[in-house]
Formats: structure tokens, sequence, C-alpha cells
């Protein structure tokens, strides 16, 4: 199974192995995922669900196949960390880095005329 997809698919598998539905009721957790049980599980548990889909439809998807599925953080989601904005590269160096010059006003260069 590719990498993209794992991490959720361990949090879902550990949201129903703590659900009702698997301690309370000793249903499987395949039948836990299934129309009748499914209502049972917990909110969490349902997002987990509906986003290990959207994962594996990433997968296939002719539109996604390029840049694959965006990495999904179960880690940072669960302490709460801050979400740092990923940067564009080109040639392994940041696109965007050192577009703009300090100046300290003493510089020599063009005069604006205007």
């Amino acid at each position: 199974m590719p990498s993209s997809c794992k991490d959720i698919r361990a949090a879902l598998a550990t949201c129903l192995q703590n659900s009702d539905c698997v301690l309370l009721d000793r249903n499987k957790p395949s039948d836990c995922l299934r129309p009748p049980l499914v209502d049972t599980l917990p909110t969490r548990c349902k997002q987990l669900k509906k986003g290990y889909g959207e994962c594996k439809r990433g997968m296939v998807d002719m539109r996604k196949r390029f840049r694959g599925n965006q990495p999904i953080s179960i880690s940072l989601e669960n302490e709460g960390g801050a979400q740092n904005r990923g940067h564009q590269l080109y040639g392994g160096k940041p696109a965007y880095s050192n577009t703009v010059r300090e100046t300290s006003g003493d510089e020599k260069g063009e005069v604006d005329e205007g």
C-alpha cells in the first residue's frame, strides 16, 4: 500500500478498536464500518473513514496522479500543532527565497528621476 494512506488507516484502526461497537458489542471492526452499525461509531471514526475513502479514491484519480495525495499528518492533528505551510521547491531550492533584499539606504545605484 502506498505510504500516503498508511497513517490515516492506522488511525482509523485504532479508533475502531477503541469504539463501543468493538469493545462493548463485540462486533468485528469491518462490521462496524457497514451501514447498520456505522451509525453507532463516534464522530472521529466517521471522519477518519471518510478521509480514508478520499485518500484511496485520490490514488486512482487521474487529476492527482502526477502530484499524488497530499500527506496526512495525524500526529500533528492529535497534538494540536501549528500548521507550517510548505514552500515551493525549484531545483531543490526554495523558489521564492531572497527575492526582496534589505537595503540601508546608503547603496549606490540607479536614481529614479521622474
